[in-house]
Order: structure tokens, then C-alpha cells, then sequence
């Protein structure tokens, strides 16, 4: 079962698309996030999602915004590095490749049955409370805006989402 507002969001520790630590605390620490989970890297609907992701990030990363967007995807951190050059995005991608889709599971949003994460998206607040989550159909193509709002209404940027 999918995490909802008012759950404690799991902390997690994966490598990310540089092999890097991607740390939930570090990022939570510096602003609120938005934990979206995508199925395969270099499928059609999930290149679409992190292209907007991307831009949506550099958006706000351009206003000095405190709000970091972090994708998550059970594929591995070679496989997350060829997607985000050929897609020309620098978002931070974590790599939940092993043990295989642990993130995902502790979220609820794993598949058990294709060893893949859903298409479900988190706003943690700087405290680790899940203030908002959803998930859609594997073929839906998301549009976060609403989920933007909600995390900068979290810092006093954006009162439309309360």
C-alpha cells in the first residue's frame, strides 16, 4: 500500500547516476522534496516525465527555490548515467538497483510482479512527514505541477496548495 500524508517518510541511501550518494536526510536537511519514481529509464512516457522534471528543477533552482526534485528507479546507475546524457538532464537520479527496489517497496509503490517501481510521486517536508502522494497507470505521463506547489507552499513560497 502506497505511503499517505502524515506518513514518516523511509530514509534511503542509493547511488545516484554519478555514483554519488543520494542521502533522503541530506536532501530533506536542505529543503522539501519531491520523490518521483519512475518504471524503466528510456521508455517513451518516462523520458517525456523527466525532461518537465528537469526543467521544472532548473526552474526553481533559478528562483532559489528550497525545493530539490529527486527521481528514483530501480535500474542501475550506468543504465540512470546513459539516460540522463541522452536526455541532456541533470537532475538527480537514485538508483534503487540493490538490493532490487527496496526504496520502492518501503514507499508501497513496488511491483512485485515486473520488478518495477510504480509511477508514484512523494512530497516530504524538512521534517521526513509526507505531506502529499499519488500514483498513476504505468502509461499515464504525470504533470507535477501540483506536486511543485504543494512542496513550495511548504516553504512559504506558494499559498495555492494549501
Amino acid at each position: 500500500m502506497i505511503l499517505r500524508p502524515g506518513d514518516r517518510a523511509p530514509d534511503f541511501c542509493v547511488p545516484d547516476q554519478f555514483g554519488s550518494t543520494l542521502h533522503l536526510a541530506e536532501a530533506r536537511g536542505r529543503s522539501a522534496v519531491i520523490l518521483v519514481f519512475f518504471p524503466f529509464a528510456f521508455s517513451p512516457v518516462c523520458g517525456d516525465e523527466i525532461k518537465a522534471l528537469d526543467d521544472l528543477g532548473q526552474s526553481l533552482a533559478n528562483a532559489a527555490e528550497p525545493v530539490e526534485i529527486i527521481g528514483m528507479s530501480v535500474d542501475s546507475k550506468y543504465t540512470l548515467a546513459a539516460w540522463s546524457e541522452a536526455r541532456e538532464v541533470s537532475l538527480d537520479l537514485g538508483a534503487d538497483f540493490w538490493p532490487h527496489g527496496e526504496v520502492a517497496k518501503s514507499y508501497g509503490v513496488f511491483d512485485d510482479l515486473h520488478g518495477v517501481a510504480e509511477r508514484g510521486v512523494f512530497v516530504i517536508s524538512s521534517t521526513g512527514t509526507i505531506v502529499t502522494s499519488r500514483q498513476v497507470a504505468r502509461t499515464e505521463t504525470r504533470d507535477f505541477s501540483v506536486d511543485v506547489a504543494h512542496a513550495r507552499a511548504l516553504c512559504g513560497s506558494d499559498t495555492t496548495a494549501q
